[in-house]
This record gives structure tokens, sequence and C-alpha cells, in this order.
């Protein structure tokens, strides 16, 4: 109860006109970056950092904050419409979403995702309100051997459950961790696969790849097939108001995904791509699950709009849990977090136990300033849906025309540098590969965006236990893990194996009708 009051102390505080106007301004511009690929909440807030120094630290945190839950939507948008993801947490929604807008429901998807925004922030804000100190000491307990093991699970979850084949999925999670190998070794400091290129010491640019590979793969699959995806000027524009088939299928959807992230947000290192591609695969798993026990079926592949509604929710919520560590413990664990904890200190404020007795008001206040956010948010997007959607009406050479200038623009927005555009058409390339023989492209992201923690967490655990290799498994917390990777191993091959002894089961007994149907005629012949 005394957490709800000082809630609503920090409500008072935030619904003053001034406070709503930045919070507004918030919301609008995060949208906005989080349109742009490269841009993303975390550069908009560090633009931000030394105009907001003059401003009263309350009203700079509430900016902040809108900017960070605005950036969150924004990057979905582009990942709906146009296939290419504003920033890395949005890449689980371009495969299901996108599917959606060539489909038609490109309002429906927008609208689902702008929902799942809203319900992850409102709930994830009042866990983070309500459960803190608990949030605080489950994220203690994660050390190296605990990290690996959850990059592990992530990896075998998304490449044995996203990908539905377990082989085409390891290849290209090999693919990924491979591409995560290039640059200069993070412990050692040894150049690694940098073939006598400076530029790739910093290893390939995660813009790069994910815009290689979901973007310009696209466009040049298509281009190559002589004939280009459905007819895009007869897409329907129309309200984002969803059927009531739609709601049944997508608040669940939004609730998985919710606690995914929230559970996830306050770890560091966790980021808010394992939630969202975890969420993925489990909304795929549950609706194959319903179509084998004799329910709808499902629509993963074409346009599933749980697909949308569950990581839009896990990677809002995943955003509410990374204030956990970094106002309970000045642990930022993510870039946008690492940029507000700069801006604590900016203002003399050192975020941790502390804070929550020296600067309640502030800390109240932020987080009453992420309800209004969210609601900003909802009434912002929702009815602009239709009016994105209409993106998809231009004509299709065009329309592939600026998806291929607006991401060479993006890349070399980067540094400047044309060796990254090289890069970028060697990433496109292999992406139309992989297109061409049917392997998938999500296990090849997730590898090169947990490849390196998951690297320098093995080596840190190796190193502290003297190259021991039991620490990895020394805790209830990796074994758990571990159990789940072997069950997320499992899963598609039990699957596969239910499905053939099913056919083969009809099978034998098509066949003992049909001979006895073949029988009978000739007992009666030669009767």
């Amino acid at each position: 109860m005394e957490a709800f009051s000082l809630l609503g102390d920090g409500l008072v505080s935030a619904l003053t006109p001034a406070n709503l106007l930045w919070a507004f301004c918030g919301v609008l511009l995060g949208t906005a970056v989080g349109v742009l690929p490269g841009m993303g909440s975390a550069m908009a807030v560090a633009l931000l950092l030394p105009v907001t120094f003059q401003m009263d630290p309350t009203a700079a945190f509430i900016l902040f904050a809108g900017v960070y839950y605005g950036g969150m939507f924004g990057g979905a948008t582009t990942s709906i419409l146009l296939n290419t993801p504003g920033q890395a947490s949005s890449i689980a929604t371009t495969y299901e979403g996108h599917k959606m807008a060539l489909a038609g429901r490109a309002p429906q998807a927008l609208g689902t995702a702008v929902i799942g925004s809203f319900v992850a922030s409102i709930i994830g804000t009042l866990v983070v309100a309500l459960f803190a100190p608990a949030m605080v000491d489950f994220a203690l307990k994660f050390g190296p051997g605990e990290y690996f093991a959850l990059t592990v699970f992530s990896f075998v979850a998304v490449a044995a459950v996203v990908s539905g084949s377990v082989v085409r999925g390891i290849a290209s999670l090999l693919i990924g961790l491979a591409i995560g190998l290039v640059g200069i070794d993070s412990q050692s400091g040894a150049p690694r696969f940098d073939f006598g290129s400076a530029v790739l010491l910093d290893g390939v640019d995660l813009i790069i790849v994910t815009v290689g590979l979901l973007a310009l793969g696209e466009v040049l699959y298509v281009a190559a097939q002589g004939r280009y995806a459905p007819d895009l000027a007869s897409i329907r524009s129309g309200k984002p108001w969803l059927k009531r088939r739609d709601l049944r299928r997508s608040w669940p959807a939004w609730l998985r995904g919710t606690a995914l992230g929230t559970t996830f947000g306050p770890i560091p290192g966790s980021g808010a791509e394992i939630p969202t591609f975890l969420s993925l695969g489990a909304e795929r798993r549950l609706a194959k699950r319903r179509e084998r026990r004799g329910g709808e079926k499902s629509e993963f592949g074409k346009g599933a709009i749980e697909g949308v509604a569950g990581p839009e929710a896990a990677n809002n919520g995943s955003a509410a849990g990374t204030l956990v560590p970094l106002l309970g413990l000045g642990l930022p664990t993510s870039a946008t977090a690492a940029i507000m904890l700069a801006a604590f200190q900016q203002y003399g404020l050192q975020p941790g136990p502390v804070l929550f007795e020296r600067n309640g008001d502030l800390v109240w206040t932020l987080l009453a300033s992420l309800l209004i956010g969210s609601v900003l948010l909802l009434a912002i997007n929702l009815p602009f849906a239709p009016l994105w959607a209409k993106l998809l009406k231009l004509p299709k050479p065009y329309l592939y025309a600026g998806i291929t200038l607006f991401s060479v623009l993006a890349v070399y927005a980067i540094n400047g540098s044309t060796v990254h555009l090289v890069m970028l058409l060697a990433v496109s390339l292999l992406a139309f590969a992989m297109r061409h023989f049917g392997v998938p492209v999500a296990p090849a992201l997730i590898g090169v965006v947990l490849g390196p923690i998951a690297e320098t967490e093995l080596r840190r655990a190796l190193a502290a236990s003297a190259g021991d290799p039991s620490i990895l498994v020394n805790s209830g917390i990796s074994i758990g893990l571990y159990v789940m990777v072997v069950v997320a191993a499992l899963l598609p091959l039990a699957a596969k194996l239910r499905r053939l002894r099913s056919s083969r089961t009809g099978a034998d007994r098509d066949g003992r009708d049909g001979g006895g149907e073949e029988r009978e005629p000739a007992g009666t012949a030669s009767r």
C-alpha cells in the first residue's frame, strides 16, 4: 500500500501541464527516431543529454522516459510496414508483422503492436514499482555461468522452435555466430576475421546485419524471382480496430510477452532481443499445439497476429524491467539505460538503494511518468495506424527502391565508410542465398546479437573457476536453464515423430480398408 501511495504522489507531480508537455514531446520524438534504422532511443537520449543540462531533473527524466518508450514502439512501425526494424528489439516483430501487412492487415498489425506496448508498459511499470527489491535480488543471482546458460537457451529456443527445422535453424545460428566473431577479441585483443581491413576490427555493425538480412536481402530475393511481393497497391488501410477473434488471440499473447519481458529486463546483458524472440517462439509453439488439438489453424508464416502481440509486449515489458537494476543498483542493462545513468550523474544523483530514500520524489515521479507516457503512446499512435499503413500503397518499384535507398543511407550514416556499404552488399547476398535455400534468418540474427555475449560470459566463467567447467552448472538457475534447453531441443523432434506415427497409422488403416474393399469383389466373382 505504501508503494501505491508513493506512486500516487508521483502521478500528482507528473500531471502538471509542463511535465505533461515534456512527456508528450518525449513520446513523439521517441516514436520518430524509432522508425529510423540506426537511431533508436539510445541515440536520441544521447543527443538530448547536453540539451537538457539546464532543465529541471524531473522534467529531463520525464522527457527521457517518453523517448525510451516511444522508441520501443517506433521500431515496430518499419518492422511491420517495410520489413526493416528500427532497432534490434524490433527484429522479432518483422516475421509475422510484415506478413500481416502484405496480407492487407497493416492497420491491425500496428494496432496490435501499440496496444501490446501499452499493456506491457502499464503492467511492467506497476511491477517495477511494487516488486523492485525482489527483482533486484533476482538479478544479483546471475553470474557469468548463468548468463552463458541464458544465451544457450536463447540459441536453442530460436533455432529449434522459431525456425521449425532444427538442422536449418542450427546452420543459420552458426552463420550468425561466425559474423559475430568478426573483429577484435575482447579478452585477448587479437584480431579475428578482419581480412586486413581496419574497418572490420570493430566487427560487423548490427545495423548492417539487420538491414542486410531483412531489408535488402528480401529486395534481392524478390527481384531475382522476376516478380514482386503481393500487390501492395491493393493493400487496405482501414481502421486499426481489432475484431473479437483478434482480441481473443492477442490478449493472452500480450500477457505472456509482458511476463517474459518483465522477467528478463532486470537481468544484466539479456537485452530486449532475448524475450522478444522467446515470445515469438512460444506463440508459434502454442499455436501449433492448439491446431493439433483440433483448434483453429495456425497462421504462423502467413501473418499471425499473436506473433506481433507477444514480441511487442515483451519489448516494452523489458524496457520497464531495465529500470530495476538502473534505479536499484546503478547498473544499466541496455544502451539507453547507460545513457540515463550518465544523466543521473550529470545532475549529481547516484542510482542505488539510497536513491529511493534521498530522491524519492524524483524516482516516483519518473515511474508515474512512464504510466502517462504509455497512455500518450496509445493515444498518439493508434489513430495514426491507418495513415502509416498507406505507405504500403506506394507503387511497388518505388517502394522497393525507397527501401534500398533508405537502407543504404542508414548504413552509410554510421561513420561515412564505403567499406560498410560493401559489407552491406555481402550480407545482402548472404541473405538472398539463405532465402533461396530455405534457411531462416532469425537464428542468424540472434547469433549475431548474443554470440559475443555468450563468448565473453563463458570465458569469464572459466577464468573465475581456473578452467573448471563445473561452474557452468553450479547453481539452480543454470541447471533449470539447461533443462529448458533440452526440452526446447526435443520438442520439435517429438512433434515430428508424432506426425510420422500418426501418418503411418493412418496409412496402415487406409491400406487395410482398401484391401478389404478389393478382396470382397474378388470373392464375389469367384462365387
